[in-house]
Order: C-alpha cells, then sequence, then structure tokens
C-alpha cells in the first residue's frame, strides 16, 4: 500500500517565500531595467540596449579598464584571504580544548570578533594603525619601518588583510570545531591502538570529517571577502589612489558619486553572476573532491598506522586483544 504524502505543510512557507521572492526580484529588475538604459537626469531615461555591457567586458575602453582592474583586486584579496585563513582557522580549531571549564572560555573568545559591527571594525584599526596615535602603527614606526598605510599601496593592503584575518578567522575556527567534535572517540581510540601519528590521524581521521564544514567555510569567506566594502572604505576610502579600490567601493562611487545609474547597474549585475559562478564552481569542486575522499576511506589503502578502523566496541576490542 503507497503511502500518500501530505504537502499541505509547504502552505506554511509559502507566504514568506512570495515576501523574500518579491522583495529580492523587483529590486533586481529595477537594475536590469537601469543597465539597458541611459538618463540625463529628471527621471527620463532612452533605451541603450548592451552598450553599457558591451563597454563593461572591453578591456580597452575607460569603463571595461576601470571595472577588470578592480576585478583583478578583489580576486586578488579573496585569494589571499582564502589562503591564510583557511589554514590558520584550521590550527585554531585543533589547538581548542574538547572538553572542560576551558571550551566556554575559548568559543566565547572566538566568537567576540564576529560581533563587532563591520564599520566598527574599520574605524578600529583606522585609529590602531595610525602612525601619530595608533598603538600598530606607532610600533611598527618605531621599529624603523616607514608604515604609513594612507599613503603605501602595500601597507595598505597588509593593513586591510590582517585586518580581515582577525576578523573573520574565528568564523573558520568555529565550524572547523564543530566538524571536530562531531567525531566519534571510538576512531581515535583505534588510531592510538594502531600506533597512528599525529599527521596521520589529522589526514585519515580529523580532514576528512570537515571536508563539509570547510566547504561552508571556503564558501562563506570568498562571498564575504569577494563583496567587502564597508572594512576598507571606512579604513582607506579606496586608496592611496585605487589602490583599495575593490568592485563593490568603485560601484558605490560611480552609482552615488558620479550618479551614472547605467554603468552601475551593468557593472552590478556582471558582478553578481562573476559572484554566483565562482561559488558554483567551489562547490562543484570541493563536492566532487568530497565524494572522491569518501569513497577513498570506503576502502582505505595500507597505510600503516593510517587506516580507520569501524566505530564499534567489538573490533576495538579484538583489536586490543
Amino acid at each position: 500500500m503507497t503511502k500518500t504524502v501530505n504537502h499541505r505543510a509547504w502552505l506554511l512557507v509559502l507566504p514568506v517565500f512570495l515576501v523574500v521572492a518579491f522583495s529580492a526580484v523587483l529590486p533586481l529588475m529595477t537594475v536590469v531595467n537601469y543597465s539597458v538604459q541611459d538618463t540625463f537626469g529628471n527621471n527620463q531615461f532612452f533605451w541603450n540596449g548592451l552598450g553599457w555591457f558591451q563597454e563593461l567586458l572591453d578591456p580597452s575602453s575607460q569603463f571595461g579598464e576601470r571595472f577588470f582592474d578592480a576585478l583583478w583586486r578583489n580576486l586578488l584579496f579573496s585569494a589571499l584571504v582564502l589562503l591564510i585563513e583557511v589554514p590558520l582557522g584550521i590550527a585554531v580549531a585543533l589547538a581548542m580544548p574538547r572538553e572542560g571549564r576551558a571550551v566556554a572560555f575559548c568559543l566565547v573568545v572566538m566568537a567576540l570578533p564576529l560581533l563587532i559591527p563591520w564599520n566598527v571594525v574599520g574605524t578600529i584599526w583606522q585609529v590602531f594603525a595610525r602612525g601619530d596615535i595608533g598603538l600598530l602603527g606607532y610600533a611598527i614606526n618605531r621599529l624603523g619601518i616607514d608604515y604609513n598605510y594612507v599613503g603605501s599601496p602595500l601597507a595598505a593592503w597588509t593593513t586591510i588583510l590582517v585586518m580581515d584575518v582577525w576578523h573573520w578567522t574565528s568564523l573558520v575556527a568555529l565550524l572547523c570545531y564543530a566538524g571536530l567534535k562531531s567525531i566519534p572517540d571510538a576512531y581515535y581510540q583505534a588510531a592510538r591502538i594502531d600506533g597512528a601519528s599525529a599527521f596521520a590521524v589529522f589526514r585519515t581521521i580529523q580532514l576528512p570529517k570537515m571536508r563539509r564544514v570547510l566547504l561552508i567555510a571556503v564558501l562563506l569567506r570568498f562571498m564575504d571577502s569577494f563583496m567587502i566594502y564597508t572594512e576598507p572604505f571606512v579604513l582607506t576610502g579606496g586608496g592611496p589612489g585605487n589602490a583599495t579600490t575593490f568592485l563593490s567601493i568603485d560601484l558605490v562611487k560611480l552609482a552615488l558619486g558620479q550618479f551614472d545609474l547605467g554603468r552601475a547597474a551593468a557593472m552590478s549585475l556582471v558582478y553578481n553572476l562573476i559572484i554566483l559562478a565562482v561559488c558554483w564552481v567551489f562547490y562543484t569542486v570541493m563536492t566532487n573532491v568530497d565524494a572522491g575522499g569518501a569513497a577513498v576511506q570506503a576502502d582505505p589503502a595500507d597505510v600503516p598506522g593510517a587506516a580507520i578502523p569501524p566505530a564499534t566496541s567489538i573490533d576495538l576490542d579484538r583489536r586490543a586483544a
């Protein structure tokens, strides 16, 4: 006898779904409308077709050169953020205690940077890194290093990277810590019986169990870093020159500073499509790697001290005997 599935519960979610869809689709359609038109003000528009997109994707044009310069800055910043924060977050999660009173203390301390608003983070580091009154800037200058984040592109990039690492490494660490806490203790017992080294335990037990949370961490950190706006805008304003003018900052300058709605709308749509495409690539690649890793773990190779036995008490007792 076939059991009938009741889908009426979806009616409870439908109103919220319609409100969210409406609030998302309406602004998007407005941006699409602006991207194919031009205006001279007074709310008078005329058709421009795909002209803004052609100019945007042409590196030889002034608008296209401006867009691609900001895009490379964004990609470089996101790559550096992922290369620093993901390994550092894993290391911090491995160093955190698993039990005892220190667990709550460590979790609170790790969560503190995540509770600070983005504009406050930028303001804190704006003062902290100043060479005259800031502790960091004053200390670096006292060491004989000419540090001025508003005058040197290298100093500006370094300050923004350190600021982002300080602000968001906790997110990666907490996600990895949640993945580590979900590993049954029987796996570690079996590894100790086999005489596995700490690196073998990390490679064959901890890292595979963290793959899913690492996928979430990488996706979240890429999206956040690629869309970063508030912190560098407060800290450097996009300077010195255009050294830290990311796409989000350039987009705001174009739309609100120059009131060029057509070009700004076209840039925002391409910006959004790039984020969606790169996130899809990340998700596809990492889920394929996760599936391949799961298949390998199902039939482990003969690596001394690196095999993961079934987490059953019978097998553990047999190994101990």
